[in-house]
């Protein structure tokens, strides 16, 4: 068995319930949760200089808000603290054409795993050779699509895919560059959904059961394909750094042995993404320069004493850079107080913009967001408007006791995986997003219409 074999828990925040903070001022906005433009001007909440209450008048609600500064200043900072490596954001966070743009204009790469994400990069002239192409089980459509467009890197995930990659490399006179992604055995405490490198679950090679270093031997046996470095990704929504500095010592041992073994130096190390943020009043969060130092220092200090040289570093931020740049405004409707329990205070959204309360068990802020009040706190339960009793955007929570029928909540945190997640469950339109910056608004994805919901049908 693999030295490596040991199987390493990382902790990511307690996913069983917990109770509702009672916040000191319940129209205080905690910097760290919300964009870095976000305020309050005349009692209403502000996004890049912007009133909530105009967005909700001139784009409706429901609606995704984007702080294109915070945004691009957190890639910036990623581009910074990984100055010697390479930064790849990950599309499945939230990916449209303009974040594709944006992602290109601050000197990011791009990871996608699809077609259809592969096809947004593409649509916009984003370069190729900056994109990462990730799955486990991509077609042999996707990947003659990565090969002939000729992404910089496909992360191999199966036998199989080797096999077809082989053929497709002949077939087309390339020489595609390739990675393993190798299941390191850290098991994240995270939500089991969200947990991806432990042994019993669908991505990557094992490392422990020889997997990888199998597809190491099968990959180095086809002229075809060049292998460039390994790959890793221990999950989603990780606070402690703990794991990372274990996959990457990991890692870093396999590029060693396969020294040993092949007398091959593989240039590249890539440590994936799943760097945590703050959704509620109390969470930790990652000082990116802190994972940068320690990461390097760790490959560093395996490379150099095996006499290896130091491959380049990648890593895949995607809920570290969108998440908290993004905001939902809804518009609150019935609002419906359960004797002795809570009060229900329905929005115009639901689980079909944000299904991850629903999925992971999800905790969010959100605030009365078109007036303050001096009310006192309401134990509420923000709820969405689908026929489904899991239907809620924030569990617990407290709202003054004032709110009322259109008022405007403001949930925080929700840049990453609610627009990318988004359903048309009731046949409900998905809603537009807008990027925010400098007083001036934009739509980036219009809002749908009951005619899209109807195309397509016959």
């Amino acid at each position: 068995m693999h030295a490596a074999s040991t199987i390493v828990a990382v902790t990511a925040g307690p996913p069983e319930e917990r109770p509702p903070h009672t916040p000191a001022d319940l129209n205080t906005l905690e910097p760290a949760i919300w964009p870095r433009t976000s305020g309050r001007t005349g009692g209403a909440v502000t996004i890049g200089g912007i009133d909530v209450r105009d967005l909700a008048k001139e784009f409706g609600t429901p609606l995704y808000v984007v702080d294109e500064e915070d945004f691009r200043s957190r890639c910036r900072e990623y581009r910074s603290a990984f100055h010697d490596g390479e930064v790849h954001y990950a599309a499945k966070a939230f990916l449209c054409r303009e974040v594709a743009r944006w992602i290109d204009q601050e000197g990011l790469g791009l990871d996608v795993c699809s077609a259809g994400e592969l096809a947004v990069a593409l649509s916009v002239g984003f370069p190729p050779a900056r994109i990462t192409l990730h799955g486990n089980n991509k077609s042999l459509a996707e990947l003659e699509k990565a090969v002939q467009t000729g992404v910089g890197h496909i992360v191999v995930d199966s036998f199989e895919e080797i096999a077809r990659l082989g053929f497709l490399a002949e077939k087309h006179g390339v020489r595609p560059k390739v990675m393993i992604r190798v299941t390191v055995g850290v098991e994240a405490h995270t939500h089991e959904f969200i947990a991806t490198a432990h042994d019993d679950q669908k991505f990557g090679l094992s490392l422990s059961g020889g997997a990888a270093a199998e597809a190491v031997r099968r990959i180095l046996a086809l002229p075809q394909l060049e292998l460039t470095g390994l790959h890793s990704h221990i999950g989603s929504q990780i606070t402690d750094v703990g794991g990372f500095e274990v996959a990457a010592r990991r890692l870093a041992t396999l590029l060693v042995e396969i020294k040993e073994e092949h007398g091959v130096v593989l240039p590249e190390l890539d440590l994936g993404g799943g760097y945590g943020i703050p959704y509620v009043t109390g969470d930790e969060s990652l000082d990116v320069k802190v994972i940068a130092d320690g990461l390097r220092e760790i490959v560093t200090k395996v490379c150099e004493s095996a006499g290896l040289p130091v491959p380049r570093l990648t890593v895949e931020p995607g809920r570290s850079i969108a998440g908290l740049s993004g905001v939902t405004l809804y518009e609150a409707g019935t609002v419906k107080n359960v004797e002795g329990l809570r009060t229900y205070v329905s929005v115009d959204g639901g689980m079909s913009d944000n299904v991850r309360t629903a999925l992971y068990g999800a905790e969010y802020t959100a605030v009365l967001a078109s007036r303050e009040s001096q009310a006192g706190p309401m134990l509420s339960r923000l709820v969405g408007k689908h026929c489904e009793s899991g239907d809620m955007v924030v569990r617990d929570l407290y709202l003054p006791g004032d709110l009322a029928p259109g008022d405007l909540i403001a949930v925080a945190g929700t840049g990453a995986y609610c627009r990318s997640l988004a359903s048309n469950y009731n046949y409900l339109p998905k809603p537009a997003v807008v990027a925010v910056s400098n007083g001036q608004a934009r739509v980036i994805i219009r809002r749908e219409t009951e005619d899209d919901l109807l195309r397509g049908q016959l």
